[in-house]
């Protein structure tokens, strides 16, 4: 059954009371498993979601349409936080809720400059740069029965466009409504002519994630980087963790761009997209530093890169895990450098961005161990 945004806040299992108080048991399982923790060391990564739901204070809070923003750094702090805090929260989706039929077109409906709004930022208390912020994704929801999917002319994998200029005529704009069936767990679509339908399982997870760049930098929400941004990770989903560099004081964290599902690449240059019921607690490791976004469960740890070409944001994913395995195992950079070439799995997360983001992943039990 899909809740709206006020059903998901009041039902979410800690009620609409607001505050719990902290534990100290949660702040040692948290400071238990820093960025460079060895992946055999448990920790906030390693937690259930119930463990790493209880014990916390809770936000609740649905913002008003004029509190949504559209960039990375620049804005305003919508609420103020405490380390170890939990938000149950709503996005709306990267067509800032303009676009509901087929016959809705963004060139027509959409404002520009209106892309991907954003819930936050929030003001972590006591967040500095050189710190990392770990946010954990409790749960993820379809906050609406229905979801988009959108082409526009320049704007795709397969297109020409400013920075890749290509010979022929673009192809036309053209808008696809999902209905999403909750109790079966997919959405389904038409042609444009009406004659053939498909369905996708629902994958829900955030095509945004990020922190306030560094140097006073402000950045299209349209945008990835080293700051997380419009990454559209399909792992930045419920269970998983995402460790980001705090640039600024206070972090200043958001989040938005709902996706439904996603095929890899993104190369239409949209996923299925909808607004998102949110439930996520936001963590404060002191003085580490967190370079490249990381990404981490259980069983797998993960990084992604950002750049053009594609290549480099290969390079970027690669490197990072490369460090992640010597600090972890104590291999030298060479040994590391073949471990991972050997044992490391990698995705196009999207080619459509400014950027295109490339993940990086290592399952644990393939770390080494004593000759």
């Amino acid at each position: 059954m899909t809740r709206n945004r006020r059903q998901f806040i009041v039902q979410s299992p800690f009620g609409i009371a607001g505050a719990l108080a902290a534990g100290s048991a949660w702040s040692r399982l948290a400071m238990a498993h820093p960025i460079t923790a060895p992946p055999t060391r448990g920790g906030a990564a390693a937690a259930s979601t119930a463990d790493l739901a209880a014990g916390r204070p809770v936000l609740h809070w649905v913002p008003k349409h004029d509190e949504l923003v559209y960039t990375f750094g620049g804005a305003a702090p919508r609420r103020r936080i405490q380390p170890g805090t939990r938000v149950v929260t709503w996005t709306e989706d990267c067509f800032d809720g303009t676009l509901k039929t087929a016959a809705d077109l963004i060139s027509k409906v959409t404002v520009p400059g209106h892309d991907n709004p954003q819930t936050g930022p929030f003001f972590v208390e006591g967040a500095e740069p050189g710190d990392t912020l770990a946010v954990h994704i409790l749960g993820l929801e379809p906050a609406r029965s229905y979801a988009i999917s959108a082409f526009s002319p320049g704007f795709g994998a397969l297109v020409g466009n400013d920075q890749t200029a290509m010979l022929g005529p673009d192809l036309k704009e053209a808008t696809w409504r999902y209905d999403v069936d909750a109790a079966r767990k997919v959405a389904r679509s038409t042609s444009g002519d009406g004659k053939l339908a498909w369905e996708v399982p629902l994958a829900p997870f955030l095509g945004c994630l990020g922190v306030a760049p560094a140097d006073g930098e402000v950045r299209s929400t349209l945008v990835p980087g080293n700051f997380g941004g419009n990454m559209d990770c399909p792992e930045v989903r419920a269970g998983n963790s995402i460790y980001l560099n705090v640039n600024v004081p206070g972090a200043l964290i958001s989040f938005g761009d709902g996706h439904y599902a996603m095929g890899d690449g993104e190369i239409m240059g949209g996923a299925i997209e909808g607004a998102m019921n949110v439930d996520l607690a936001i963590d404060l490791i002191k003085g580490i530093k967190t370079p490249i976004p990381r990404i981490e469960n259980e069983h797998e740890v993960m990084f992604v890169g950002c750049g053009r070409p594609l290549e480099d944001a290969a390079r970027v994913a690669y490197k990072a895990m490369i460090g992640w395995i010597r600090e972890a195992s104590g291999l030298s950079e060479l040994d590391a450098y073949q471990f991972l070439s050997q044992n490391a799995q990698a995705s196009i997360i999207q080619l459509v961005d400014p950027e295109y983001t490339v993940l990086v992943k290592l399952a644990k039990t393939r770390m080494p161990s004593k000759a």
